[in-house]
């Protein structure tokens, strides 16, 4: 039996090392530590304890968390009826259109699990802010809600379930943007991998740009104007109605990983180097190159007032945007958006309240039955 009298107790910390923080939450406790102050948070490497959500430091990263907890949504609340009479009918929709909604389908089966294992596995870890913290873990939530918003679509529509949710590894054009991901995210995986140094701060960095900025921001944007284009002409309006709730929670998730990213830049300066804007801009240029590529395959002859060619042009202002919103120099020549409906569609104090079509037959947690 352990002898708990207080001969055996650890005693207090030095001073000097009594807030150092345990970038985990999960080390054990500096009993006699002093109380965490606003000064001592921060985004990465900090010295406070992270399991102390007050005194808060980022507001902002608070809101959000309360922004997301009142977006709430679930795919089966949304009606699907329409969308399997349309799918089921001979002449329903095109060929044309028919491949691109399963391609679109496949790149996002996969694409939010790789996001959220990247949160779960990666990001949580070392980003070393409790509110911060407290967001990732409802943004993983959604991660969640958004691959079942998948399964339900493939399930109501009765596609073939192994060819959607393998495309990320059949389909070049999906495998390419996925691999491109993945590379810039490996070195977190590695269990021995720390914060603390420049070398290793800028990986984070790295990982941040490509999940946050390039998948979550740049990349699901073509598939938002395809569903969307597809639910502005009356086609497909359950699953377009999911692809809403879906961009509202995206757009979100995107300024929460600009707001991180611009933060760690304050508080670290020395790690936004010319040569690593430089490289951040490379990135974002390769990433709108890659969903050119990605527009060719889903839309070979157009479609919907969609083409490959406006998509890619559509990439160019949406990385032009990102860049500016991380104090970047453009990365392609200034240009006019061809689906201005989208900034309308992202317009959430334009949008139609959200859940007025949603199915109401449904049990809250207080209606069920707990036998």
């Amino acid at each position: 039996m352990l002898d708990w009298s207080d001969t055996n107790r650890p005693t207090a910390l030095p001073p000097a090392l009594a807030n150092i923080g345990d970038g985990t939450g999960l080390g054990a406790i500096k009993r006699g530590a002093s109380r965490v102050t606003v000064d001592e948070k921060r985004m990465i490497n900090a010295r406070a304890d992270v399991n102390q959500l007050l005194p808060l430091k980022y507001r902002w990263a608070w809101e959000k968390y309360l922004a997301a907890c009142n977006n709430h949504w679930m795919p089966t609340e949304v009606s699907m009826q329409a969308d399997i009479a349309l799918w089921k009918a001979p002449d329903g929709l095109t060929e044309d259109e028919r491949r691109m909604v399963k391609r679109n389908l496949g790149f996002f089966a996969a694409s939010e699990s790789l996001v959220a294992n990247n949160i779960v596995l990666a990001i949580y870890r070392h980003l070393t802010n409790p509110e911060c913290r407290q967001y990732l873990l409802r943004q993983s939530f959604e991660e969640a809600v958004h691959t079942h918003t998948f399964q339900y679509i493939v399930e109501s529509l009765g596609l073939d379930e192994g060819e959607l949710f393998n495309m990320y590894r059949e389909v070049p054009s999906i495998t390419e943007k996925a691999a491109w991901a993945l590379r810039h995210t490996q070195s977190l995986d590695d269990p021995a991998f720390r914060t603390g140094t420049p070398e290793a701060d800028q990986q984070f960095l790295r990982d941040l740009v490509a999940f946050y900025v390039v998948f979550e921001g740049v990349w699901f944007y073509t598939g938002f104007a395809q569903i969307l284009s597809l639910g502005r002409r009356n086609k497909m309006v359950g699953i377009a109605e999911q692809y809403q709730y879906i961009l509202r929670d995206e757009s979100i998730h995107l300024n929460f990983g600009i707001d991180v990213i611009n933060q760690i830049k304050i508080e670290n300066p020395d790690l936004w180097s010319r040569a690593f804007q430089e490289e951040v801009r490379g990135m974002l240029k390769d990433a709108a190159e890659l969903e050119a590529a990605y527009g060719r395959d889903t839309m070979p002859r157009g479609l919907l007032g969609l083409n490959a060619a406006l998509c890619e042009q559509y990439m160019h202002v949406i990385a032009n945007r990102r860049c500016a919103q991380l104090g970047l120099a453009p990365v392609f020549a200034e240009a006019e958006s061809p689906f201005p409906w989208m900034s309308e569609a992202m317009d959430l104090k334009k949008e139609k309240n959200f859940f007025e079509t949603r199915v109401i037959e449904y049990q809250n947690g207080g209606a069920l039955a707990w036998d």
